[in-house]
């Protein structure tokens, strides 16, 4: 008998303009000791699913139309909710998406760690820390002695997230459902949580089901994948299968969407644009004579027109060379040269009117764009502070910038909670672009995207770089998305830069043991070895 029997399950949500079908009838089961992913793009139905079958689903909207999900031969869809408090975070756990919302402000991670070992497993108090600690210490977490005693504010939102994994399988569960568990994780961690899952697995006979939107990233441990498209399922079968011969049309957008490493590195003549000597960025607590050195002596050359791809873990220090370039974070020391003009000895106005060469593109789009504010107002706002275009000429510049990054002109009085992720993300680079910069800086701006919006995103990037001449730093910790789009790749860690050269000298013979490390840690590589035919 399977662990989990999901029989015709059927989903739907009533909103203003009358019931939405969120998942059409499926079917699939997930046995002991295996990994079934459910992959498919947002608002396939594939996280709704889940979340129905543990009593998680608002009601309403949102009902059950239909179906069954039998787990160990009780029907889930029929339990009380006193029956599934007893059967989740115990036989059930799951780890959510986004752990900020999940993880309690008030309470210490320690705390929250072993409150299900309590509940469920009457366990001493010293006997449940001393858990908590080990798993924390296997999640990957630094010192977890001391972690043991933080709240979720005082950690990077990979480090929640890991917390968030060892808090679900604390219990040792029976099924463990995974939605999106490495989505914010460096490549490296998300190898390390991926291949604890799977050990786990082995080790306790855990069935596991794990929602993700990336093929890559199950490629390797899946034993069986179920392709999902507008709340239907529409292939499953076991990974060599879905990667070497896919059916369904979707399926294979989706594999084709995986970034491509075909991109050869632009070799022209040297002409540099951007040149950083000895730069420091070093942060000072009150509570540490030791600062953060979270850029270290760092030089680097940019040349014009070139892609810079800048890799490594959270903490490495990419993000932050990145806004010291802009001038966004306090440099402590060194020089940085943007076309023969020293940015470090420039401030005020002088600052202010360099701005106008050199732009960012932000990682989350729904923080850095103003919620009071529509996308004319967004748009409009940088064109008219440097003084670009006159208010007669507005409009058809704002026209222009929604033609350039593909969206509809009549969007422009929408505001930015009225778009998906990868329309958010769109406005950001029409907003970056408004100012014509010689250089963006482009932090992770793809990696909460869906794997076919992030192809769109990475094309726009490069045919806008290709008609607008620009110069790109392009943050990433994802290896795979880093190959596609630059010419040539930097590798940053602990804050050094500790390689440089084109796409392929670091994959084809890396040198330093990091870049080795995190070349390693890529995602669906046997997989992704062989040619994939349609």
């Amino acid at each position: 008998m399977s662990l989990l029997s999901v029989d015709n399950l059927q989903i739907s949500f009533s909103t203003r303009n009358g019931i939405s079908t969120a998942v059409n009838g499926i079917s699939f089961t997930v046995e002991k000791n295996q990994i079934t992913a459910i992959i498919g793009e947002s608002g396939s139905g594939k996280s709704v699913s889940c979340y129905a079958m543990l009593g998680l689903i608002p009601s309403p909207p949102g009902r059950i139309d239909g179906g069954t999900a039998l787990f160990e031969g009780k029907d889930l869809l029929s339990l009380s909710e006193d029956e599934l408090r007893k059967i989740r975070g115990r036989d059930i756990a799951m780890i959510f998406q986004d752990p900020m919302t999940c993880l309690n402000p008030f309470m210490t991670i320690g705390d929250q760690l072993i409150e299900p070992l309590r509940l469920h497993k009457n366990m001493g108090k010293a006997d449940a820390k001393a858990r908590a600690i080990e798993l924390l210490d296997e999640v990957g977490m630094r010192s977890p002695a001391q972690c043991f005693s933080c709240y979720p504010h005082e950690f990077s939102g990979g480090m929640r997230q890991r917390v968030m994994i060892a808090m679900a399988l604390i219990n040792e569960p029976k099924l463990l459902i995974a939605d999106e568990p490495t989505t914010a994780l460096d490549v490296t961690i998300q190898a390390q949580i991926l291949r604890l899952i799977a050990d786990l697995q082995n080790s306790h006979d855990i069935g596991v089901l794990l929602i993700s939107h990336d093929l890559a990233v199950v490629a390797d441990i899946a034993d069986q994948i179920i392709v999902m498209e507008r709340g239907n399922l529409v292939e499953k079968g076991e990974p060599k299968a879905i990667f070497e011969n896919a059916q369904h049309p979707y399926t294979q957008k989706l594999l084709d969407a995986i970034p491509s490493a075909e991109r050869a590195s632009q070799e022209g003549a040297s002409d540099p644009l951007i040149e950083i000597s000895s730069l420091r960025t070093w942060f000072y607590s009150d509570n540490s004579q030791e600062p953060v050195k979270a850029v270290d002596d760092v030089s680097l050359t940019i040349n014009r027109g070139e892609i810079l791809g800048l890799v490594g873990e959270s903490g490495s220090g990419k993000s932050t060379l990145g806004r010291s370039i802009l001038r966004l974070a306090p440099i402590t020391d060194g020089t940085i040269t943007f076309d023969g003009t020293d940015l470090t000895q420039l401030s005020g106005a002088a600052l202010k009117g360099f701005r106008r060469r050199m732009q960012m593109i932000f990682q989350d789009p729904f923080a850095s764009l103003n919620p009071r504010m529509t996308v004319f107002d967004t748009l409009a706002e940088p064109l008219l502070l440097h003084n670009i275009v006159d208010r007669k000429g507005l409009d058809n510049a704002i026209q222009r910038l929604m033609d350039d990054v593909g969206l509809a002109r009549n969007f422009v009085r929408k505001y930015p909670h009225e778009f998906s992720g990868g329309q958010r993300q769109r406005i950001a680079i029409g907003r970056a672009l408004a100012t014509q910069p010689e250089f963006i800086v482009a932090d992770e701006p793809v990696s909460a995207l869906d794997v076919t919006i992030q192809a769109q995103i990475l094309e726009l990037l490069q045919d806008l770089g290709r008609e607008h001449g620009l110069t790109m730093l392009f943050v990433s910790h994802d290896l795979a998305v880093i190959r596609q789009i630059a010419d040539h790749i930097a590798v940053m860690y602990h804050g050094k830069l500790v390689e440089r050269g084109t796409a392929a000298e670091i994959f084809g013979s890396p040198q330093d043991p990091y870049t080795q490390r995190l070349l390693a840690s890529i995602p669906g590589k046997k997989s992704l070895a062989e040619p994939i035919s349609a």
